[in-house]
């Protein structure tokens, strides 16, 4: 198997997934690339479940992933984290934030944001409406303060990526109006706790990663190593999702669907009869340079 002498002692990476239903194509083909490239480099590969959004959990999804994952052949190291038990670990992080005063209530609704005539890339630009205080409104989120915070850094796939948090995203929410911490701040905070040194996933989140190494370095946390492969979308150029009807991936079909993945990302897999042959081959013979250049890709399946 070839190792690269630079990485292999200390990487760790993971596949954490949201259990908002069973995992699709695009989604294995992100676990198949997280998996892949960790195996490579002779690192652990950890899962956690990101069920921190508690009311898109759906019931069963978490389990139905995991056993997906073992029959493709996919083995974690360590115990699985629950994000939904961690409320504890994001309370000391914001409390943190909160006393260096790098974050402020919010008290202003969806459509007075929208109101504001901005436009980002993703929506509307929080402008900073509450930053010096919200008065007597009731406070609906915590925000951070982005001011000044442009990001860059490079990705294994994608190149180099620069960002002005301030007028590309604005203020970002880091605790919800419904009381429930924002996908932002939970997943630097466990990504630190567990020693996470590279993040391999789809490129749906590569707008996600300047937000994510800003609190890094405001709560004094490592930056990983970045590395986002192609999202998977259908023939109408929508993302493979339980809202675009994506068919879930058959565990009895998991050979077929590995091999598609495989290809998918740049691979090329010669035929196999069992799993662990197929995995044999694409441990010893992952290449990241083959990985296509794109942040979107027609599936295939």
């Amino acid at each position: 198997m070839a190792i690269l002498s630079n990485m292999s002692a200390n990487y760790r990476g993971r596949f954490a997934p949201s259990p908002t239903g069973p995992l699709h194509f695009g989604s294995l083909a992100a676990a198949v690339a997280s998996y892949a490239d960790a195996r490579h480099h002779g690192g652990e590969w950890l899962v956690r479940i990101e069920d921190v959004d508690t009311p898109r959990t759906v019931a069963g999804a978490a389990a139905d992933i995991l056993a997906l994952l073992a029959a493709c052949g996919m083995q974690h190291d360590g115990n699985i984290i629950y994000q939904s038990t961690r409320s504890a670990a994001y309370d000391a992080a914001l409390n943190q934030l909160r006393r260096h005063k790098l974050a402020y209530q919010c008290a202003c609704s969806r459509r007075e944001i929208a109101d504001s005539g901005l436009r980002g890339i993703e929506g509307p630009v929080y402008p900073g409406t509450c930053r010096s205080g919200i008065g007597e409104k009731p406070a609906r989120a915590w925000r951070v303060d982005t001011r000044g915070a442009v990001i860059g850094f490079d990705d294994a796939v994608q190149g180099h990526i620069v960002q002005n948090l301030e007028t590309d995203i604005g203020d970002f929410v880091l605790y919800r109006a419904d009381h429930v911490y924002a996908y932002q701040l939970a997943v630097v905070v466990d990504d630190a706790e567990q020693g996470i040194t590279d993040i391999v996933r789809g490129a749906d989140l590569l707008d996600s990663t300047p937000r994510q190494i800003y609190l890094q370095r405001l709560l004094g946390l490592p930056t990983p190593r970045y590395l986002h492969v192609p999202v998977a979308v259908n023939a109408g150029g929508e993302k493979l999702s339980k809202q675009t009807r994506a068919q879930p991936v058959d565990p009895q079909h998991a050979l077929p669907a590995l091999v598609i993945a495989l290809e998918f990302l740049g691979q090329q897999p010669p035929a196999f009869e069992t799993i662990p042959a197929l995995w044999q081959w694409a441990i010893a013979n992952w290449r990241r340079e083959r990985v296509p250049k794109a942040r979107v890709q027609s599936a295939v399946a």
